[in-house]
C-alpha cells in the first residue's frame, strides 16, 4: 500500500517532528523512505541577495551532511532509507519528485524553517496538499513532539465514513495500522437532518416526513457501520459514533476521545474530480489538530486541472 514514503525536510526541528511518524508508518508497511531537501538557488525571488558559487557549494554540502545524519538516525531504527537534495522552488520540486519516483505517501510537517504561524499550514505544505494528488500524512508541528523516534504509536484512530465506497478506501490502511499498534478505531458518521424547504413553518405532515427520513437514515447508518465493523474484525476493536450536526462534531470527537490519528479518503460520496478533496477532508486539512492520513482515491490523471494550472502551463509553453 505505502511502499515508498517521501519525507521533505528543510533542516529545521519543526520539520523533523514527522520522524517518529515516519518510523511508525515505515514499520507497519515495510516501506522504503526517501529524505528530500529542496534548496532554493540564488535566483529565487525568496532570497534577497545573490550567493557566490563557493557559498552555494557549501550549502549543498551542508544539506547532504544533514540528510545523511537524519538518514543514519532512521537506519538505526531498522528502516530502509535513502536521501537526496534538489534545487529550485520547494513545493514544485517536491511534487515533481513524488510523481517521478512513484511515491505512495508524502509525510509533511505542518510548519518548517519559516516557523510557527497563526496559519494551520505553511504555504509550502498548502501547495503540496493541493497539487500532489497522492496520499499524505500531515503532522502538526505545534503539537508536542515525541523525542524518542522509535516510540511512536497510535492508540485511537478516527475514521469518518459517509457510506460511499470512496470513503472506504481508508479501511485497508486502518486495519493494518490498528492490528500493528493494537489501536482502537472510532467509526464515525455525520447524520444530517434532511432539509425541507418552506417559507412558512412546517406543517405537521411535513414535520412527520422529516422525522421519518431522519429515522430511516439513522437505522441505515447504524446497520452500515455495523457491517464495516464486522469487516475489520477479528482482532480489531471498533466503536461506532453516529453524530448529528456539522463538521465541528467530528473535530470535537477528536478532542474528547484523544484521537492521535485521523484517517480519511481524499473524496467521499460526491467524488468530484474537480476538487482535490471533499468537504470533510478539506476541513481536517485546514482546521484539524491531530495527525491526518489522507488516502488518495483518484488517479492523478483523473483529477481536473484548475484554471490557474492550465493558464500557467499554457504561458510556459510560449
Amino acid at each position: 500500500m505505502f511502499n515508498r514514503i517521501l519525507v521533505p525536510l528543510d533542516g529545521s526541528s519543526l520539520a523533523e517532528c514527522v520522524l517518529p511518524h515516519v518510523i511508525a508508518f515505515a514499520r507497519v508497511f515495510d516501506a522504503e523512505v526517501t529524505l528530500l531537501q529542496v534548496l532554493e538557488p540564488p535566483h529565487s525571488p525568496t532570497i534577497a541577495q545573490a550567493i557566490d558559487p563557493v557559498e552555494w557549494e557549501l550549502i549543498r554540502v551542508e544539506a547532504d551532511t544533514y540528510l545523511s545524519e537524519v538518514a543514519a538516525r532512521l537506519k538505526s531504527s531498522g528502516l530502509k532509507v535513502k536521501s537526496c537534495h534538489e534545487e529550485g522552488q520547494a513545493a514544485e520540486h517536491m511534487i515533481e519528485f513524488a510523481h517521478q519516483n512513484n511515491i505512495d505517501l508524502i509525510v509533511l510537517s505542518s510548519h518548517g524553517r519559516s516557523g510557527l504561524s497563526e496559519w494551520n499550514l505553511s504555504s509550502v505544505v498548502q501547495k503540496i496538499s493541493l497539487r500532489a494528488y497522492t496520499s499524505l500524512l500531515i503532522v502538526r508541528a505545534y503539537q508536542s513532539i515525541n523525542h524518542d523516534l522509535a516510540d511512536q504509536g497510535y492508540r485511537q484512530l478516527l475514521v469518518p465514513l459517509d457510506g460511499s465506497q470512496r470513503a472506504e478506501v481508508v479501511l485497508p490502511a486502518t486495519k493494518v495500522i490498528s492490528q500493528y499498534y493494537r489501536s482502537k478505531i472510532l467509526l464515525a458518521h455525520l447524520a444530517c437532518q434532511p432539509a425541507m424547504h418552506s417559507r412558512l413553518p412546517l406543517t405537521p405532515a411535513e414535520t412527520e416526513l422529516v422525522n421519518q427520513v431522519t429515522d430511516h437514515n439513522r437505522r441505515w447508518t447504524a446497520k452500515y457501520l455495523e457491517e464495516i465493523r464486522s469487516q475489520l474484525m477479528p482482532g480489531v476493536y471498533c466503536r461506532i459514533h453516529i453524530l448529528e450536526g456539522g463538521y465541528t462534531e467530528l473535530h470535537d470527537l477528536v478532542e474528547v476521545e484523544g484521537v492521535d490519528l485521523v484517517l480519511l479518503s481524499a473524496h467521499g460520496q460526491s467524488g468530484n474530480p474537480r476538487w482535490p478533496y471533499g468537504g470533510v477532508t478539506l476541513s481536517f486539512i485546514v482546521y484539524g489538530t491531530a495527525p491526518l492520513l489522507i488516502v488518495q482515491d483518484l488517479d492523478r490523471d483523473k483529477v481536473r486541472k484548475t484554471t490557474a494550472e492550465l493558464i500557467a502551463r499554457e504561458k510556459k509553453g510560449h
